[in-house]
């Protein structure tokens, strides 16, 4: 089959095509901004690329026509589509679907899906399940929205024996909608057999009126989940009560809180597992945080329910390595550490911030550099919340590029301990400006953030 993928250079959208190209399929795409890493990976595994969404790519008449989410029906201010390419395939009645429903019909069927939900941690929880299996023997598929160290690759196949039952695939379970012609949860696709709910906070304001909105997405989620399937859920979500509240036909095991079938007793970087009151598991490993502490022990009762001990599971995650762009280290100069990560979100900024305040004790300064890039952010819905969210950080930098709404006043309540930059050249003017040996400058953004992290590095080599 011959797929032509428009949209092709998002993570989940290219995780797919490579699990097409790796199944055997002919793979082409187009996307706005066609540019590296993602396009030299694709291009690596043979993916001709096409700049843009012109309807010359009729031409190439594929079998088929996967849509990407980026893709709408919305025009220009001269009037023309800003999709011209959506119109023809619309127009000439060619066969078209969504990336979700692609890959439920393509790849899942018939195998065993864990899928990882939540508004925050979906990414690391998938890596670590998918490492957990994979250092059980399972050799599990998997797509995950970054790319786990232990792994190399966003996603792969796995092994498949036909009509195996121990056919497993571990899938980042987004609540973003699907298509510009389904609105649907993509994870409502997915139908899987073990489903993690990990937490559930009001995203996504783009698309979604309220948090009521996405909690029923999630009942959705679990209405695909079977009667002899699981359900792994953060006992400490008052959300994902209510969610389970309007209807739940599968085995649920709770995870995060003191009374949860699965809980942890000790520091997040070393701590034991609880099952129904026995010690069951001892977890040590480099990552900090207590949200990576829940993460870990909600891949712990998801790998369970596929037969794989809490013991070994722990084993696994001792060796577990982490996703880029989470924590990661991008240098070190003169004693100052530069660290880049993904948090999008008020809540995921003050985790991040927590997790480096219990790692590196409070003798030492964490100065927060952030963008609000994610949707959400750009409305400007949780402005209120970012102070909150910053008070781990010993100064804060904030960049204002692209908002429509006044960040100055939304940190306004943080005096001294806050600045905001219209561009990036001024951002990093002032944290060179305030920067002491020893600190530890934490970079967050959904995106590439303008190349700060390595502005940074250069800035401090000419200390």
């Amino acid at each position: 089959m011959h797929i032509h993928i428009l949209g092709i250079c998002g993570t989940f959208m290219g995780g797919l095509a490579a699990l097409a190209r790796e199944a055997g399929h002919k793979v082409t795409g187009c996307d706005a901004g066609v540019y590296p890493p993602m396009s030299d990976q694709l291009k690596a595994l043979g993916i001709d690329l096409v700049e843009g969404f012109g309807v010359e790519q009729m031409q190439l008449k594929p079998d088929l026509y996967v849509i990407g989410n980026v893709v709408s029906r919305s025009r220009l201010a001269s009037g023309e589509p800003k999709f011209p390419l959506m119109e023809a395939i619309l127009e000439s009645g060619a066969p078209y679907t969504s990336g979700p429903q692609w890959l439920s019909e393509h790849v899942l069927q018939g195998r065993h899906v864990l899928a990882v939900a939540g508004t925050h941690g979906k990414t690391s929880t998938t890596s670590m399940l998918a490492w957990i299996l994979e250092a059980a023997g399972l050799e599990p598929g998997f797509l995950v929205g970054g790319v786990p160290l232990n792994f190399g690759v966003s996603a792969r196949l796995g092994k498949v024996v036909q009509g195996h039952a121990r056919n497993y695939f571990v899938i980042e379970a987004d609540e973003y909608d699907t298509a510009f012609f389904d609105k649907r949860s993509k994870f409502v696709h997915y139908r899987p057999r073990t489903a993690i709910l990990n937490n559930l906070e009001f995203d996504h304001a783009d698309i979604f009126d309220d948090l009521k909105a996405i909690e029923r997405q999630f009942h959705h989620l679990v209405r695909t989940v079977p009667g002899q399937g699981r359900l792994v859920v953060n006992g400490l979500e008052e959300s994902i009560t209510r969610v389970l509240a309007q209807g739940c036909w599968s085995e649920v095991r709770s995870f995060g809180a003191a009374v949860s079938d699965f809980s942890a007793v000790g520091e997040p970087q070393h701590f034991e597992v609880i099952c129904q009151g026995q010690t069951v598991a001892h977890v040590k490993w480099d990552l900090g945080g207590v949200h990576n502490q829940h993460n870990a022990l909600a891949a712990i009762a998801a790998a369970e329910h596929v037969g794989v001990s809490p013991s070994v599971a722990a084993q696994a995650l001792g060796s577990f390595q982490n996703v880029k762009r989470r924590m990661e280290v991008r240098g070190q100069v003169a004693g100052i550490t530069v660290y880049d990560d993904f948090a999008h979100h008020p809540t995921a900024i003050r985790t991040t911030l927590d997790g480096l305040r219990r790692q590196i004790g409070n003798g030492q300064r964490i100065l927060a550099i952030f963008e609000p890039r994610s949707n959400t952010m750009k409305l400007g819905t949780m402005k209120s919340q970012l102070p909150w969210s910053l008070e781990q950080a010993d100064l804060s930098f904030c960049h204002s590029g692209g908002l429509d709404w006044d960040a100055h006043a939304a940190l306004a309540s943080m005096g001294n301990k806050a600045q905001v930059a219209p561009n990036i050249d001024e951002l990093v003017k002032q944290v060179m400006a305030n920067v002491k040996p020893g600190d530890h400058l934490l970079c967050m953004s959904n995106g590439g953030f303008g190349g700060v992290h390595d502005r940074l590095l250069n800035a401090l080599k000419q200390i």
